[in-house]
């Protein structure tokens, strides 16, 4: 099962890895076989942890930095916008490309 998981994800492990990983998941399969001993008669089944929904806080109106503040510590920019190194293939490599702009 170990092996099967691995090739799945990908991964590699050696056989003490594998043997670590066995232990560590016969353990979480014992832990979900105790909760099935627990009496859940008359419990209702949550989807969250608490009744309360939706809560969010108003929007407000905040103070914000200006761009000179906002570019002031990155590595590179052009005064307007950051620079920062191409990370799609097929581009040319280093820096250049303007991914992210500054507040306005």
């Amino acid at each position: 099962m170990i092996q099967n998981l691995a090739d799945l994800a990908r991964l590699h492990f050696d056989e003490a890895e594998k043997q670590s990983i066995k232990k560590d998941l016969e353990l979480m399969i014992g832990f979900v076989g105790k909760l099935s001993e627990i009496d859940t008669e008359g419990i209702e089944p949550q989807l969250h942890m608490s009744d309360e929904t939706d809560i969010f806080r108003e929007d407000e109106l905040q103070g914000s930095v200006s761009r000179e503040e906002a570019l002031r510590n990155a590595p590179q920019s052009d005064g307007i916008y950051f620079k920062v190194p191409n990370v799609i293939r097929g581009s040319q490599p280093g820096f250049g490309k303007t991914l992210v702009s500054g507040p306005a």
